[in-house]
């Protein structure tokens, strides 16, 4: 039986359809490495307007940090590109050499956003000092992350997915309402706002569950750019920048310049293994769903690497962490492709974007209501996921209160971090995210407490 890719032509063989080195004709290739990137373009670029939001730079055609905020979305296309290459790619051990592709992973930002918080520029050296030993910390544990998954079975990586939604729903409602600056101002919350708002969501759910192909895979790309069409015709867009724009610029390195801070490398090396774990799982789904096969230990070290790699460099650049995309991995279940290079042209396609000012400044024209819109889906969906990994633990008491103490204890300090003023600033920035302590505290706590008669004859204890 054959397959067809989804832009139609040449009919291709299974083999050849699973097969990562095999190249599709140009005109079909092209299209799906274009698909693939938009799958995961409005997830890319978001974190970084979300920590330049944080900082509180960049808001603003008048304001003085305006270029950063458009260096760092340049860098988020621009590195996500190069680190797409290491993986599809590869340089020596580096690279699992299959279709996966690289972007800033949302599960970072509960991370740097207390690190960077109400600080300006000032405190981008510091995160991007994370961002970088945190790049290193994450490429060597391609040499035994195989290792670690014992320690996270789904009550504590369903957990961990959770508190990523939790912590990052807040920031949708902000954003919604009219962005962080506006709070305390009578133009926050307005009717106005909402509307644009609700318009990508309504947009995004009726493309989702009511259109087929592209069309429903991009819902929440063409629901913001129905949110932005309305508030365009709103008058709430302006292109001032874009035409003071350049059209080629080169990245900087330490544009922030450099700095070890704690808080950040903590943060950062912890996330590593998250990253990491969710890595393996990516490359599983890949060859799983691209070939019917177990991805092999070289595959998953050489992601693992790739990912490592990919972020310090990013860092030293000024981007944000890179990790694997897990939409992308259904993307290749749905179309049946698995060649590397299709994914390849979608990194060129990255890097040329990110070169460009002019792109970034486009992307930097998007009200920040409209960007509400598409968070409060993506960041309610990472919670949604949490949720349903969660339904494969088996909830006898033990498993119930590793996860009631947890949650209660990494969402309560998150929610009034004031408890905990008395602390070193290191301890309260790290405490206060709620994802570090409540993912510590499930891990420790599924090694350590004793299971429960019959759970393990069952074999449906927490660790399963």
């Amino acid at each position: 039986m054959t397959q067809t890719t989804m832009t139609g032509g040449d009919e291709l063989s299974p083999a050849d359809l699973s097969n990562p080195d095999y190249t599709p004709p140009l005109f079909q290739a092209v299209p799906l490495g274009i698909q693939h990137v938009l799958a995961m373009f409005v997830s890319n670029v978001t974190p970084a307007i979300i920590v330049a939001g944080a900082a509180g730079f960049g808001f603003g055609s008048n304001s003085p940090d305006f270029p950063n905020l458009i260096y760092m979305i340049q860098m988020s296309m621009l590195f996500a590109g190069i680190a797409t290459l290491f993986q599809t790619i590869g340089m020596g051990p580096v690279g699992g050499r299959l279709p996966i592709v690289q972007g800033t992973s949302f599960a970072f930002l509960p991370v740097m956003i207390p690190i960077v918080a109400g600080q300006g520029v000032a405190a981008m050296g510091a995160l991007m000092g994370g961002v970088v030993i945190g790049g290193i910390f994450h490429f060597f544990l391609g040499s035994f992350v195989g290792r670690l998954r014992f320690a996270l079975p789904p009550l504590v990586t369903g957990l961990i997915v959770l508190m990523i939604g939790l912590s990052l729903i807040r920031v949708g409602i902000q954003y919604s309402a009219g962005g962080v600056p506006l709070i305390g101002k009578p133009g926050y919350g307005t009717l106005q706002n909402w509307s644009v708002a609700l318009v990508v969501v309504v947009v995004t759910l009726l493309l989702k569950f009511f259109a087929r192909g592209m069309w429903s895979i991009a819902a929440v790309l063409l629901g913001l750019i129905a949110g932005y069409v309305v508030a365009l015709a709103m008058g709430m867009v302006s292109f001032s920048n874009v035409g003071n724009a350049s059209w080629v610029a080169v990245p900087v390195p330490f544009k922030w310049g450099f700095e070890l801070a704690a808080p950040a490398i903590i943060g950062m090396c912890f996330m590593a293994v998250i990253s990491a774990i969710e890595t393996v799982g990516d490359v599983s789904g890949i060859t799983k769903g691209g070939a019917g096969r177990e991805a092999t230990e070289k595959e998953i070290s050489g992601a693992t690497y790739a990912d490592g790699l990919g972020s310090a460099i990013a860092g030293i650049f000024g981007g944000l962490p890179n990790t694997s995309f897990s939409q992308n991995v259904g993307l290749i279940s749905m179309t049946g492709v698995m060649s590397r290079h299709v994914v390849t042209y979608g990194a060129i396609f990255l890097i040329l974007c990110g070169l460009i000012p002019k792109v970034g400044a486009l992307i930097s024209t998007v009200p920040i209501m409209v960007l509400g819109g598409g968070v409060i889906v993506m960041f309610g969906m990472v919670a949604a996921a949490g949720i349903n990994m969660l339904a494969d633990v088996n909830w006898n008491r033990r498993n119930m209160v590793i996860f009631a103490v947890s949650l209660s204890v990494g969402l309560g300090l998150q929610l009034e971090p004031g408890a905990l003023q008395h602390l070193p600033k290191t301890a309260q920035i790290l405490m206060t995210s709620g994802l570090l302590p409540a993912a510590f505290l499930a891990i420790v706590l599924n090694l350590i407490l004793p299971r429960e008669a019959g759970a393990e004859r069952a074999g449906a204890e927490g660790d399963d």
